[in-house]
């Protein structure tokens, strides 16, 4: 028996290698265990640092949210305004004809040359001019209404205004006196329908928006934008007086420096109806430009329904002459000297 007992204790190889193979199991369970442990002070560690950037992040957020929002806006504005406005805009109205203009055609283009003028004058464009041509607006056709003109120019005035801006609306005077006391007969009692006018609830009339006349003594230092009311009375008629020569008498000279002074003036819209030569019936079709873009020219066209539609034609850099609108009308191909002349543009 005791033989047998020990044979079956464990020899000191036996004790060794269990001592051995106790403590790997133990070094082994220790080393899962501080692996364990540090993956767990490190998430505790990251965690912690999350909490504490965002309760950083929440305790500036209030300070720099308008600031943050206002810069979004700002530079979101810029980016799709103008594609925006190309969306927005539902081409050319038509009947433009039909006399008197609806409602609906003459806001058209109140906001139409508005939103042209804006545009030009956040890029500081200094002297701009608006051409439009529209049966109402042009001088020379016994439709025209001075009123159209005096509601085109208060939409202008009153948008300036609400910049904070000071507008000076300038109109053209009379030519002389007695007889000619109420020529320009396009202009006769501009200023009193001005000044007897709806100009809103806010008082802009003689605060931020007052009337005068063109000359150089109505220009003051507070005044920000001047709007000159100038249709032309004869055809090539400029309301700039005439410069006079060295001897005080005018002179071709002075003349060509008035022409050149009112060719500096840029047009941020011009729309105009086309018709056959002499004639003022059917419309043909249209050019338009609104600042930036280029001139558009565009045919009317007649529907099977009855209803018509202006279909564009051409783009042009710059404005086209007679013979590059007939060419487009006749669907004639541009030359490559008239390539190379728009590219040069």
């Amino acid at each position: 028996m005791l033989e047998e007992r020990l044979s079956s204790a464990p020899t000191v190889k036996n004790f060794v290698d269990v001592h051995v193979m106790t403590r790997l199991c133990m070094e082994h369970d220790l080393q899962g265990r501080l692996k364990l442990r540090k993956k767990k002070v490190k998430e505790k560690r990251l965690k912690s640092r999350l909490v504490s950037y965002k309760q950083n992040a929440e305790a500036i957020s209030s300070t720099y949210l308008d600031v943050m929002n206002k810069s979004h806006c700002y530079f979101k504005s810029k980016m799709i305004n103008l594609q925006s406005f190309r969306d927005n805009w539902r081409g050319i109205p038509t009947r433009l004809n039909n006399i008197p203009h609806s409602r609906e055609i003459r806001k058209y283009f109140y906001i139409d040359v508005l939103q042209a003028t804006q545009r030009a004058t956040k890029d500081e464009r200094p002297r701009l001019k608006v051409e439009i041509n529209i049966p109402e607006l042009n001088p020379e056709m016994d439709v025209y209404r001075i009123g159209t003109l005096m509601e085109l120019v208060r939409v202008l005035a009153l948008s300036f205004a609400d910049d904070g801006k000071r507008v000076k609306v300038c109109v053209q005077g009379s030519m002389g006196e007695g007889a000619l006391a109420g020529m320009p007969l396009q202009l006769a009692g501009t200023r009193q329908i001005l000044e007897f006018m709806d100009w809103g609830e806010y008082g802009a009339m003689g605060t931020f928006i007052n009337i005068g006349s063109i000359g150089a003594k109505e220009v003051e230092e507070q005044d920000d934008i001047f709007i000159l009311v100038a249709p032309q009375n004869a055809v090539g008629n400029c309301i700039i007086d005439d410069l006079p020569g060295s001897s005080g008498i005018m002179q071709t000279m002075g003349r060509d420096k008035r022409l050149e002074y009112a060719a500096s003036f840029q047009n941020c819209y011009f729309f105009r109806l086309l018709y056959y030569a002499g004639t003022q019936y059917p419309i043909m079709g249209a050019l338009r430009m609104s600042y930036p873009y280029r001139y558009e020219l565009y045919k009317r066209v007649d529907e099977p329904s009855g209803k018509e539609k202006y279909v564009i034609l051409a783009t042009f850099p710059e404005k086209p002459t007679v013979d590059e609108i007939n060419d487009a009308f006749e669907g004639k191909p541009r030359t490559a000297a008239q390539v190379s002349s728009l590219v040069q543009r």
